[in-house]
């Protein structure tokens, strides 16, 4: 009893400021015509507010953003036709439009540093619709923020699929609430072989909803799905400190409740995720502490659950391509060259966790540190489901 409750103190402290898989994204998309083009930007509403007082008001802020997605001809800029216009979209989306003329047909450019002053890893998403009608996109960033379409169709070639491998990477790797549910899983696993299930099983789920996501099968809201990842994290290292504890029947109790209690507030009040969907994650936590109770070796029962909570990460690993409504044959060697770069980044992961935990477990210490690193993961699931779900 004193070693859990001193893990559900360790918890709530770890509940401070904490920053997830909360990359900054935005798209624009070009029809180019021989003497300039039509914009079009979709910028989310929280990045606007890191543009100042400009970004509080759409109206306001569309000239800003026009002035950092900009078009060049021969190194010239393309000039607006006329005020940009903005307008408040559905998700917590902005939406703007203008028209550009270009200074002379030269060679087209389409150069960003939108946010990058306040994010550096700001990514913006460019589709390009050429003059014979043709579509290109291609991911802009700090480290490569200028698209040289040059002056013929073949000349503007898009993000090709090792770029998605690439973004994939690096996705994963700046997504600290994706790596902290890695880190939950493998925490108490006691062999690569428990390993490899657990991975296994999340690898399956996450690849399932993503696909589902982009394809357009499925169109989760973003911030429900955010926070309900924070959730699963939480859930994850609550069972870790359980099992550790000796599987104590108060920690079941206590995330049962607070699960329905959640569901109450969600009920009454503003939030991302229903109250019937928390109320329905209560039941499943409920029901699968107590197979767990009963279950001598729980490896095959924690794959489940990790394939469970796989299906929710799916849909935030979804949400840097799904605004791209890319054509059929781009569309694939995105999604498969993405996913891709997600299982090298995640199996990259693991595999700089594995041997540190090896040798931890064979000290005096492995007890406690898997007692207090579940603990601190519980806190930072704890803070991201609520600052999402309700902040």
């Amino acid at each position: 009893m004193r070693r859990s409750a001193v893990a559900l103190v360790l918890a709530l402290a770890a509940a401070a400021p904490a920053r997830g898989h909360d990359r900054s994204v935005s798209y624009s998309s070009w029809r180019l015509d021989a003497s300039g083009a039509h914009a079009w930007a979709r910028v989310s509403r929280l990045d606007l507010s890191r543009l100042g007082g400009t970004g509080a008001d759409p109206a306001s802020a569309a000239a800003v953003v026009a002035a950092h997605v900009r078009l060049l001809a021969a190194g010239e800029p393309c000039t607006p036709t006329a005020a940009p216009v903005g307008a408040l979209g559905t998700g917590g989306w902005a939406i703007f439009e203008w028209d550009v003329t270009c200074p002379s047909a030269g060679p087209r450019t389409l150069v960003t540093d939108l946010l990058l002053a306040t994010a550096p890893s700001h990514l913006h998403f460019a589709e390009v619709t050429l003059a014979d009608g043709s579509i290109r996109e291609r991911v802009l960033a700090e480290s490569a923020p200028r698209w040289e379409l040059g002056s013929t169709p073949a000349a503007a070639a898009g993000t090709s699929f090792a770029g998605y491998v690439l973004l994939g990477i690096e996705h994963i790797a700046s997504g600290f609430d994706h790596l902290a549910f890695v880190l939950a899983l493998v925490l108490l696993a006691g062999s690569l072989r428990e390993v490899a299930g657990l991975v296994t099983a999340f690898t399956l789920a996450h690849s399932l909803t993503l696909a589902l996501a982009v394809l357009g099968t499925v169109r989760p809201d973003a911030a429900a799905v955010d926070a309900l990842i924070g959730c699963s994290i939480a859930l994850v290292a609550a069972e870790n400190v359980w099992l550790l504890a000796g599987r104590e029947s108060w920690i079941p109790r206590v995330v049962t409740g607070a699960l329905v209690a959640a569901a109450v507030l969600a009920a009454r009040g503003t939030s991302a995720v229903s109250g019937v969907g928390l109320l329905g994650i209560a039941v499943f936590a409920r029901c699968h502490f107590g197979l767990l109770a009963r279950a001598e070796r729980p490896e095959r029962l924690r794959a489940l659950a990790a394939f469970a909570f796989g299906l929710v990460h799916g849909l935030g690993f979804a949400g840097v391509l799904v605004g791209l409504d890319l054509p059929p044959a781009r569309l694939v060697p995105a999604l498969l060259g993405f996913n891709l770069g997600v299982e090298v980044g995640q199996l990259g992961f693991v595999a700089l966790l594995w041997p540190p935990l090896g040798l931890l477990a064979r000290t005096r210490w492995s007890q406690v540190a898997a007692e207090a690193g579940s603990a601190a993961i519980a806190g930072l699931g704890v803070f991201w489901f609520v600052s999402r779900a309700w902040g």
